[in-house]
């Protein structure tokens, strides 16, 4: 009994059946129609699809359908149109790669790159300079009370710095005392003392010799808070340093000029020469050979770099010169030198050269409770002013002498005063 539908056989399942319902091995067409023979049709030339065209999606489904044997010959070409696989083209490669496929690569967006490159930069240079500015801030000494100075007269337009060059010891080694020429003395007196004058009329550094004769006014003790009365003693300026230190040398400046300080500014011996060595030395153009024996000064005339040693025994001489204001205006010189060359491209921007200068400077500095970072940078850059033209330079004013003090011009001194207090441009001069 047969078990296939009606019509199917055990050919039927052979796979081999061309009509649906026939019994033969060939298709219907071959028995309906006389055999044919074929040539084998020329391969066919596909045009090159466009460039950069992406091959279309074919159809779910589109390569499915019958299997038909291999032996039939249907007279097309076994290419395929719109290419196989990735790549869809008639390439050598695997899957006929040839053709570009999807979208083309995209080029690099440069400017984004480049904001967000200088963005970072931006981010990066404010992060270092705001750690060094609290970096740098926290190395003040802020050790000047000025708010215990008394009978301050009224502050007038600028901003008046007093600069002080001490002869303290403090942190040197004994080599550092003996090759610095510096003795091995007690305690701290001042060396040199300056008023400068910020405002907007330029710069005005007037040094301030340190034997000038001065009267000691009533004050109150910077560490015991007694009250002392005046009696009009006078004495040399600096002998009101070392009596009771910064706040009555401050007081002493007030009462005898009558222009207020707004800030204090000290430094030493070891911290000025150190300044100098991080740098890398200071030019100067000497006019006239000198030697003293004392500060260990030994110097040829013409332009020279000195050392840290060298600049130390530069503006500590005195007994080659005939008077202290000589030494002053060396001072002044070789102060204004060292400002302007530090403040230069070469040693802002070089850490290297920056961090050391500012280390060995700020370790050292003695400042009062309200100066801030950003003030000290005012008057060293316009110290800096001083020697490049926007500046003026002199000493008060003398009259005469009392044997061994300095007597200050009164009327010369009360101008000055006034010129500095109104931020006029200053006419007066030393001579």
């Amino acid at each position: 009994m047969n078990e296939w539908p009606e019509g199917w056989s055990d050919d039927n399942r052979s796979g081999n059946r061309y009509g649906q319902g026939s019994m033969s091995d060939r298709p219907e067409g071959a028995r309906s129609m006389p055999h044919v023979q074929r040539r084998p049709a020329p391969p066919r030339q596909r045009p090159a699809p466009p460039r950069q065209r992406p091959v279309p999606q074919q159809p779910a489904g589109y390569d499915e359908g019958p299997q038909y044997d291999s032996g039939y010959d249907s007279g097309y070409s076994s290419g395929q149109v719109y290419g196989g696989g990735r790549g869809g083209g008639q390439g050598d490669g695997p899957g006929g790669g040839g053709y570009p496929q999807g979208r083309p690569a995209s080029t690099p967006d440069w400017r984004r790159r480049i904001k967000i490159g200088a963005l970072a930069l931006v981010v990066v240079v404010l992060a270092v300079s705001i750690g060094t500015y609290f970096w740098a801030d926290s190395k003040l000494k802020r050790e000047v009370d000025l708010s215990k100075v008394i009978e301050r007269p009224e502050g007038g337009d600028g901003t008046n710095y007093l600069i002080v060059g001490s002869d303290s010891r403090e942190g040197m080694t004994s080599d550092d005392k003996k090759r610095l020429h510096t003795g091995s003395a007690e305690g701290k007196r001042t060396d040199s003392m300056m008023i400068l004058h910020d405002g907007s009329n330029g710069p005005t550094l007037v040094s301030l010799p340190r034997d000038s004769n001065v009267e000691i006014p009533s004050f109150v003790g910077s560490e015991s808070g007694k009250r002392y009365p005046g009696k009009g003693r006078t004495t040399k300026l600096n002998a009101a340093y070392a009596e009771d230190g910064p706040e009555l040398l401050v007081r002493t400046v007030e009462f005898n000029t009558g222009l207020r300080i707004d800030h204090y500014v000290e430094i030493g011996f070891g911290g000025f020469a150190k300044i100098v060595d991080a740098i890398g030395g200071v030019e100067l153009d000497i006019p006239k050979a000198f030697k003293d024996k004392w500060s260990g000064a030994d110097f040829q005339a013409g332009k020279q770099t000195l050392d840290g040693q060298q600049a130390l025994a530069f503006v500590r001489t005195r007994h080659a010169f005939t008077s202290d204001l000589d030494r002053t205006k060396n001072q002044q010189k070789f102060l204004a030198a060292l400002a302007s060359q530090t403040a230069t491209p070469s040693t802002i921007l070089n850490p290297f050269k920056l961090y050391p200068t500012m280390g060995a400077g700020l370790d050292t500095l003695i400042v009062d409770k309200d100066m801030s970072l950003w003030s000290l940078g005012q008057m060293f850059f316009a110290l800096k002013d001083v020697t490049g033209g926007d500046g003026t330079s002199l000493n008060m004013p003398i009259s005469g002498s009392t044997g061994g003090n300095l007597v200050w011009d009164k009327a010369k001194v009360k101008q000055l005063v006034e010129q500095l207090k109104n931020d006029d441009k200053v006419t007066v001069t030393d001579n």
